[in-house]
């Protein structure tokens, strides 16, 4: 047979096109105006989510809106329709218990909305396992307008009590989402995937280690990996250290890549206090191309000081925290017992590893206007950029504020003294602007809730421009037995509370807990 030529191929590909195109539109009458798709509604393995069936002549894009009336008000992502009669499912999720939804598809077919009709879903009951208490209250019903949408993200970790540990919430404390772990597994990070999958990064029993896991809405797990096998494949590519576990974060990004967070052992012998080999823990990143593959890694050991310890070793950088710095394309990295937030050399996947500042205490950055360590952050979790503008970058960190340096004379805040107490220790949700040109930090706003959070926590500056932040483990709860707080205040001099979640009993703690927009990447519920 002759070989076909270029322009073969492509009169061979314009005809089946246009063929393509002819049987479309006989099917849909002749003419451009389709008939509407046949839809059905089913039952997932998830109580409270549901499989929403779309056939449809017409290829194009669909979506379904769905509420507790015709008006709907929630809806999924928009997702590919083929046509031709084949059947699409989406995965409907957002409700929640025992509650009867209205539903219907928009399909955008040549040009022209094609509405279904209207259908109703009922969700069934939670399972059995129980969920912490969930008390939400709004103490000021002045600013209940000013109220950010969304869901709320809940991440609680706890290896010992057989309790629904990751979840999503409304605004109210009703649960819409979950994913259930059996006792003796914890989510250290739980995050929505641009593909609109969950991505958990699970800590197991030693003997079982840690494994990164991808599900679906309906709990079906689409793909997973151990660190032994993340070792192997680090081995292959020629990368210098082998992660003995993922822990506290990891990074979706764009690309489809995902950043992990890992770490590992080195030994040293006879460093200063420490005589003897030490078997000293840090801090490995590692990026996983779309197949999770490593394709970079970064590894602390070989751009910091291990004889610098603020919480003694083996633990010697404990990092917590992966940001994304889109305007250069490079990552943000906290490290909790170095009590320093760094910004590395990614280059969205070609930099050269290099720490190109550390800001906190003994770090890079001058405070301004005066050089008090007290306003240095200590022990922090979860740095969120706000605003990138040029040098000029907005920083938000929940502050934790174990071991902080209260004078220049280097005296450590006390943990346990009451608050108010001479070098109490205390938490706070604070924003920084840093200017990378000059290398000098100014505190622009915070709040000091008045507690010590003691571990964990996360913030976040919300789109109508309060910031929401967890408490987590409050060394003097506000409330008896209160395990983590969750409060949106205003971003004022004088914050105000705008929406709080009381989450108890102890020891139930919320890692992490914040906002976020929808359980579909893109859309924004508003209600």
């Amino acid at each position: 047979m002759k070989a076909m030529t270029p322009q073969h191929r492509s009169r061979t590909l314009f005809v089946g096109a246009m063929l393509a195109t002819s049987v479309l539109m006989i099917a849909c009458g002749g003419t451009s105006e389709a008939p509407p798709p046949t839809t059905s509604i089913s039952q997932t393995q998830y109580p409270l989510v549901a499989r929403y069936s779309i056939t449809s002549g017409c290829a194009g894009n669909a979506m379904v809106e769905f509420g507790t009336d015709t008006s709907y008000g929630r809806s999924t992502s928009s997702q590919p329709i083929f046509g031709q009669y084949q059947t699409t499912d989406i995965l409907v999720a957002g409700m929640r218990a025992s509650t009867t939804y209205h539903m219907r598809s928009k399909l955008d077919c040549f040009g022209e909305t094609l509405n279904s009709d209207d259908q109703t879903f009922t969700t069934g009951p939670l399972p059995s396992t129980p969920f912490p208490s969930l008390v939400v209250t709004r103490p000021n019903p002045s600013l209940t307008s000013s109220e950010n949408p969304g869901i709320e993200l809940i991440d609680i970790f706890d290896l010992g009590t057989h309790i629904m540990q990751a979840f999503f919430t409304d605004r109210d404390g009703h649960p819409i989402w979950y994913y259930e772990l059996p006792q003796g597994e914890a989510p250290y990070t739980m995050k929505l995937l641009p593909n609109g999958h969950m991505i958990f990064s699970i800590t197991r029993s030693v003997e079982a280690g840690t494994i990164l896991r991808e599900v679906d809405l309906a709990g079906n797990t689409i793909r997973e990996m151990d660190t032994g096998e993340l070792s192997t494949r680090m081995q292959h590519a020629g990368f210098g250290f082998s992660p003995t576990g993922f822990h506290h974060d990891l990074l979706p990004l764009d690309n489809g890549h995902l950043i992990v967070l890992v770490n590992f052992g080195q030994d040293f012998t006879d460093l200063p206090g420490y005589p003897g080999t030490t078997h000293v823990i840090g801090d490995g990143l590692v990026d996983l191309d779309e197949n999770w593959n490593p394709v970079w890694a970064w590894s602390a050991f070989d751009h910091l000081d291990v004889n610098r310890h603020l919480n003694g070793l083996p633990d010697w950088t404990h990092g917590n925290a992966i940001t994304y710095s889109p305007d250069d394309g490079n990552l943000l990295l906290s490290l909790r017992h170095q009590s320093w937030v760094l910004k590395i050399d990614y280059n969205n996947g070609s930099g050269t590893g290099n720490v190109l500042w550390k800001l906190g205490y003994q770090g890079d950055f001058a405070l301004s206007p005066i050089d008090d360590p007290s306003l240095w952050f200590s022990f922090q979790h979860f740095p969120v950029i706000t605003s990138q503008s040029g040098p000029q970058t907005t920083l938000a960190i929940w502050d934790n504020g174990n071991a902080r340096v209260m004078d220049t004379s280097g005296t450590l805040c006390i943990n346990g003294n009451a608050i108010g107490t001479p070098n109490a220790c205390y938490s706070s949700a604070v924003i920084y602007q840093i200017d990378e040109s000059t290398r000098v930090a100014s505190v622009q706003w915070q709040d000091q809730p008045g507690n010590q959070s003691i571990w964990g926590g996360s913030i976040n500056q919300l789109d109508n421009g309060n910031i929401e932040f967890d408490m987590n483990a409050p060394g003097f709860p506000p409330a008896p037995n209160v395990a983590s707080q969750i409060q949106e205040v205003t971003q004022t001099a004088d914050p105000q509370i705008v929406w709080k979640m009381d989450i108890l009993p102890i020891p139930v703690y919320a890692y992490r807990a914040y906002r976020v927009p929808s359980l579909y990447p893109g859309v924004s519920w508003k209600n």
